[in-house]
């Protein structure tokens, strides 16, 4: 019964992340297909993203794998993947210019952006060490339930229902993160697509198409802030009928 509870919960986020996933790979293998007019690379989309916005001093190299394209602040570097950096697909200038638009966010000083990047040291500790204190504390909070009876009085019962409140709210760090992932992203593409447009990099059907790519990605960091949301309440929910 518990396990089918599970999948009633988890079912959603599931079907969304698998629809979020082929979305991207179908967008991505339709426009990695096609030549863009201006025979332009996305290291070129990229520098032409960073020079409508005035920022300077950030590289752009690139780096092995498919779909690694990010773009890392600590050293100012954006890393356009083998199948980006040289190719002149409209894919790869709708990827290149998301990661230059991550770069100019840097550059701006971007609040969303810079909440991220604020959280990812504590998203790491909490998402690691909550759902240990999750466990430990259920197995502490089960512990009578196992011989048959639950002593709601006893230091162990206790102990463990403090210990699981910590776990949630550590591991809540995770959805934070996921949700204020959501608009660095979206601004991210919306950014590149109006240089795109306003500087006629891809025009027509293709510049429809380099947006098909950038809206079926941001919809895996959906998929993954529902995914988040749906495991939280999940524990939250089992958390409530402790006795």
């Amino acid at each position: 019964m518990g396990y089918f509870s599970y999948l009633m919960w988890m079912l959603p986020a599931l079907i969304i992340s698998l629809i979020a996933q082929g979305l991207v790979n179908s967008a991505y293998n339709k426009n990695s297909k096609i030549q863009n007019m201006r025979g332009m690379t996305g290291a070129e989309a990229a520098r032409q993203v960073l020079l409508a916005n005035n920022v300077s001093g950030v590289n752009i190299v690139p780096v092995q794998g498919k779909l690694t394209d990010h773009f890392d602040p600590r050293n100012n570097t954006i890393y356009l993947s083998e199948g980006v950096y040289n190719a002149t697909t409209i894919a790869a200038v709708g990827i290149a210019a998301h990661e230059a638009g991550h770069a100019v966010q840097h550059a701006e000083g971007y609040l969303p952006n810079k909440i991220r990047g604020a959280l990812v040291p504590v998203t790491n500790f909490g998402s690691r060490i909550g759902w240990i204190l999750i466990l430990i504390g259920f197995a502490m909070s089960g512990f009578y339930a196992y011989y048959g009876t639950v002593n709601t009085e006893s230091l162990t019962y206790q102990l463990g229902g403090i210990i699981l409140v910590l776990g949630i709210i550590l591991y809540s760090s995770s959805l934070v993160f996921t949700l204020v992932t959501l608009p660095v992203e979206f601004n991210a593409s919306n950014r590149a697509l109006k240089v795109i447009r306003d500087s006629q990099l891809l025009t027509g059907d293709q510049y429809r198409g380099a947006k098909q790519t950038l809206t079926a990605a941001a919809l895996t960091y959906v998929a993954a802030a529902v995914t988040a949301l749906l495991q939280l309440l999940r524990v939250i929910a089992i958390a409530k009928r402790r006795r």
